[in-house]
């Protein structure tokens, strides 16, 4: 539980720190695709085609396009808050998924964080846990 515990609290506090490359290695792989696509995406509406694959290079190694998508992130989910104004528990624990439950210290609801284990390491659901709203 120590490790699941671990993996989550470095994906924050890597956000928290603008650490993006270390961010990125600690996300699901289903997270990095949405963020990948949603990425495109925005980029194409705007007039500017790039490949996934540059989009995923760009964010693993903290390029322009991660800094501008993290620091847009923060402006709507300040992950100070899950650090250090939130209560952490364990839920459900499986062999290759994990809850962290997640109470805000000024909210009456939960939020449960999901977790993946992939390659041998946890990883944070971010977008499984907390998806882009529509517009």
């Amino acid at each position: 539980m120590d490790s699941v515990l671990s993996a989550a609290e470095s994906v924050f506090q890597s956000m928290s720190r603008a650490a993006y490359p270390g961010l990125w290695s600690g996300l699901s792989r289903q997270s990095r695709k949405n963020i990948v696509q949603n990425v495109r995406k925005a980029l194409g509406k705007s007039g500017v085609d790039y490949a996934e694959e540059r989009i995923g290079a760009d964010f693993a190694a903290g390029g322009g396009l991660a800094r501008d998508y993290w620091t847009n992130y923060v402006l709507h989910f300040d992950p100070k808050l899950i650090l250090e104004e939130s209560k952490w528990s364990m839920g459900a624990v499986k062999q290759d998924t994990a809850e962290i439950i997640i109470r805000y210290k000024k909210s009456d609801r939960d939020a449960i964080l999901k977790m993946f284990r992939e390659e041998g390491a946890w990883k944070v659901g971010l977008d499984e846990t907390f998806p882009p709203r529509s517009k």
